[in-house]
């Protein structure tokens, strides 16, 4: 992949996918490897979303830079709402259900943690990337 040279360096978020280092390299190489174009996320109250045309830095699990990726595509849906045929695109569940259950555990977890309640009602981003820059390690 040609690296694509970030002039400004300003970035909508740093983050590393997931919430520990294993999951961080897993979903950082299914990102790397084109198989996950796609993440969704949780909407809390005051939190600022990405817009179409943001960069992110993504970092591996030990916190080193990664990979810039670029926001393509934004929608806000309800958990519910979302599709096999959005889900997909994350690259990492073979079917709906299992990415069901997957994220419903990943997201009453981060509910603990952040102190919100997760529901089939909340609201989640659904963003599809595209990757821009790849570093070196």
């Amino acid at each position: 992949m040609k690296a694509i040279e970030n002039t400004n360096k300003t970035y909508f978020e740093c983050f590393a996918f997931g919430d520990n280092p294993e999951m961080a390299d897993e979903l950082l190489a299914l990102v790397l490897s084109g198989k996950k174009t796609a993440t969704v996320s949780v909407v809390l109250e005051n939190e600022q979303v990405p817009s179409v045309g943001d960069l992110s830095l993504v970092l591996d699990g030990h916190g080193n830079p990664a990979c810039v990726i670029k926001t393509v595509y934004l929608e806000i849906v309800k958990f519910c709402d979302l599709t096999w045929d959005m889900v997909k695109l994350e690259g990492e569940d073979e079917t709906f259900e299992q990415w069901r259950t997957g994220n419903i555990r990943y997201w009453t977890r981060d509910a603990i943690k952040r102190g919100y309640t997760f529901t089939e009602q909340t609201p989640i981003t659904f963003e599809r990337f595209e990757v821009v820059e790849v570093f070196n390690k």
